[in-house]
């Protein structure tokens, strides 16, 4: 679970009064949790927020010891606990849904009527009246497919994708001459799937990369990279640390 959001309110009524340095062990301990979508025993909290120094150390039990619940060896938030439970049905839900949408497609496409023809009857006599078919006559292959491409029917906005991503999205579909069709939507939810995204963090990530479609690995390799060249003081969780007020509700 790469993406959640936090309430700023929450978070400054609960932990406004720790330390910079209990600051910055609880937002590497949330981010861990929910990265991992599992809970620390302390020793795992200490390699999870990479503490080493005593001071570090001290931080990384307080902030467990305040904030989290010891249960069977492992230090559990409740509100983090049902948020990753919430996202592992929506993911199952999606899942299903594009499943669905998939094989309602091909049941459609296997019950068209064959298409009829009298050639045989009409033997190589012309219809009267038809005019010889000369070559202004002829649509382009850039005409074909543009009107085969209009002629299928656009997906509707998933529930979980805000407006304006799902405008976004569909204005850079327009612009690479893709309609954004059932089939392409089921397309983009697995790969989010297998990155282990939510569909609207998806989408956003296809505006801002300026890609058509989205693709599991072609993310993965992004996101390496994108680690790979962050600053090494930074830590394993430098990113997440810098968007983490982008909302939780803790």
């Amino acid at each position: 679970m790469h993406y959640y959001k936090r309430n700023l309110g929450d978070y400054a009524k609960k932990a406004g009064r720790l330390s910079m340095l209990q600051h910055g062990a609880y937002t590497l301990l949330i981010d861990a949790c929910y990265d991992r979508e599992q809970f620390p025993t302390m020793e795992e909290a200490i390699d999870w927020t990479w503490a080493s120094s005593t001071a570090e150390i001290e931080a990384v039990e307080f902030v467990l010891r305040k904030f989290f619940t010891l249960e069977d060896g492992r230090y559990v938030q409740k509100r983090i606990q049902e948020e990753i439970g919430e996202y592992r049905v929506k993911s199952e839900v999606n899942a299903r849904i594009a499943q669905e949408r998939e094989t309602k497609r091909k049941e459609k496409s296997t019950k068209r009527a064959p298409a009829v023809d009298d050639s045989s009857k009409a033997g190589d006599e012309a219809p009267p009246n038809q005019e010889p078919i000369t070559n202004n006559q002829t649509p382009s292959d850039e005409g074909v497919a543009q009107r085969k491409r209009s002629a299928q029917p656009l997906a509707a906005r998933p529930d979980d994708v805000s407006e304006p991503v799902w405008q976004d999205f569909q204005r850079l579909r327009r612009e690479k001459r893709a309609p954004l069709t059932d089939t392409a939507l089921a397309g983009v939810m697995r790969e989010a799937q297998k990155a282990g995204v939510a569909l609207e963090t998806a989408l956003a990530y296809c505006c801002e990369a300026g890609w058509q479609g989205f693709n599991a690995g072609w993310y993965a390799d992004r996101q390496g990279k994108a680690a790979h060249q962050a600053p090494a003081s930074g830590g394993r969780y430098a990113a997440a640390a810098a968007t983490i007020y982008d909302g939780v509700n803790l």
